[in-house]
């Protein structure tokens, strides 16, 4: 499993039309569905129902919430990552407890 697999499976959901969630995703439509058919494959079912409409299938529905937890981690990784980047080296000034707290790291984060 992709991290693209993920966000395209999500913008999949949302549009619930391939053309326009390939659209938002900034990739070509067969890309897409590539990309989908190898999402099921590796979790070893259909995702969507394809006629007469785009629709969840039972197992899109339970493996939903999963994959959306997923991306909001990796989101949260890259900003955490970002936050790190730029706090000085080690031989500079030390961060204020100010911007240490506000990081996204932080405990009380």
């Amino acid at each position: 499993m992709q991290m693209h697999q993920i966000r395209y499976f999500l913008a999949l959901c949302e549009e619930r039309n391939f053309t326009r969630a390939a659209r938002r995703c900034g990739v070509s439509q067969p890309s897409l569905t590539n990309a989908i058919i190898g999402l099921e494959r590796v979790l070893g079912g259909a995702l969507f129902q394809r006629k007469p409409l785009i629709a969840l299938t039972v197992l899109g529905h339970a493996i939903h919430p999963y994959l959306d937890r997923i991306a909001q981690n990796a989101e949260h990784a890259r900003e955490a990552a970002q936050a790190l980047a730029e706090v000085p080296p080690a031989n500079s000034e030390p961060p204020t407890l100010d911007k240490i707290a506000r990081s996204p790291l932080s405990p009380s984060s």
